[in-house]
């Protein structure tokens, strides 16, 4: 049996269908717009036409589908929790999607997605034996997920993982969560953007902090750049000090900055809870942008 993968993320919608008995190789790659601004039922209608296009060239239906969505599925209320694509907060989207598709559909936060196919396909094929593997999502948001012996750790309200809204700065910035000074609004990308904005008057994009950074002539960018490693430093130790996984991954666009795995590894090595000594592989992913669609097939 194929296995069929929807990763919904807020601007696309992408499917992908792999097959088991090939190594897993990747038998169609499809996608379709989002399009979240038009609602809820919208959003529901072009998955079911993606669906619809994929099986068409597949030739087959799927007998059962994984998605990996913004958010968690609450599990006592089975209700929709925690996304950025807001109109999904508060929805039955998996008794939906089952009627409207036909088929049983799982679902699981695409941060743990990230963190299943990463294990199962990506980095983790260099670290075999790594029971416990942490996926770290460092972008525009801060979300993380927990593999366990190759199995997503939910946990019991369905927030495994989720390490972007633990408090890291005291009378931080407040959160879309309710709290204020969030690992999301200390080290996200829009968040360090905003601390340059603050100290330089200055609207630009990470990436020119970083250039910034790297030419050495600019104090502000330094600033916000040595303000995300010791953050960095803090909320990774917490992390290997609570959980103390094999492998950490680290995706997202933030998660590219190479100081990350240099000077940021250092700033760990002050916090962590073992003398200073980390031995935690912590690298980039493997699988790109394929990671949140493959670990939904994966389910």
């Amino acid at each position: 049996m194929k296995l069929w993968g929807i990763d919904l993320g807020g601007t696309k919608i992408e499917c992908a269908v792999l097959d088991p008995e090939r190594n897993l190789e990747v038998v169609v790659r499809m996608r379709v717009p989002t399009e979240s601004v038009n609602g809820y039922d919208h959003i529901l209608s072009q998955i079911k036409k993606l669906i619809d296009m994929v099986a068409e060239q597949v030739g087959e239906r799927p007998r059962k589908i994984g998605f990996a969505t913004p958010g968690v599925l609450e599990p006592d209320s089975q209700l929709m929790k925690n996304s950025n694509t807001t109109c999904l907060n508060g929805m039955p989207l998996k008794a939906d999607l089952e009627k409207i598709l036909g088929v049983p559909c799982q679902l699981a936060n695409d941060a743990n997605c990230f963190a299943l196919a990463e294990a199962l396909m990506g980095a983790g094929k260099d670290y075999h034996g790594a029971e416990v593997v942490f996926g770290v999502i460092m972008g525009t948001g801060v979300g993380g997920g927990l593999v366990v012996n190759n199995k997503i750790i939910g946990g019991h309200h369905g927030i495994g993982g989720e390490w972007g809204h633990n408090i890291l700065e005291e009378g931080g910035d407040p959160c879309y969560c309710g709290k204020a000074g969030c690992v999301e609004q200390v080290i996200a990308g829009p968040a360090l953007e905003r601390h340059y904005t603050k100290l330089s008057g200055e609207k630009v994009s990470m990436k020119t902090v970083l250039e910034r950074y790297h030419a050495g002539n600019d104090p502000h960018a330094k600033a916000t750049i040595e303000r995300l490693l010791e953050y960095y430093g803090r909320a990774i130790s917490t992390l290997i000090n609570v959980i103390d996984p094999n492998l950490i991954v680290i995706g997202g666009g933030v998660g590219n900055i190479d100081l990350l795995y240099t000077a940021g590894f250092e700033r760990i090595r002050k916090y962590i809870f073992n003398k200073g000594v980390v031995t935690t592989p912590i690298v980039k992913p493997r699988l790109g942008d394929s990671a949140g669609v493959f670990g939904a097939a994966l389910l």
